[in-house]
């Protein structure tokens, strides 16, 4: 039987840093193109998530990976993974 690792379990998201304000933390918007289950029209859904970010090296604009973690305050349960693409 082949063990798999518990990190390649977790949830991974993309989306673009839309606050840096915070010390350690950024809000990153996820907006994603769904079909709709009985009409089949697409429709947008979005998401904020409150992201840990160690170092402070993400910026406004910044297209970013994120990964489910451990909850590290009431919000807070995601990480910053890397950074997709800078802004200007």
């Amino acid at each position: 039987m082949i063990k798999k690792n518990k990190r390649s379990f977790r949830k991974q998201r993309q989306g673009t840093v839309i606050s840096d304000k915070m010390d350690k933390t950024v809000v990153v918007y996820e907006m994603k193109k769904v079909k709709h289950k009985y009409y089949g029209k697409s429709i947008i859904k979005n998401k904020k998530y409150m992201v840990h970010d160690e170092k402070n090296i993400s910026k406004n604009g910044d297209k970013v990976s994120i990964m489910e973690m451990r909850p590290v305050s009431k919000r807070k349960c995601w990480r910053l993974v890397s950074i997709l693409e800078k802004s200007n």
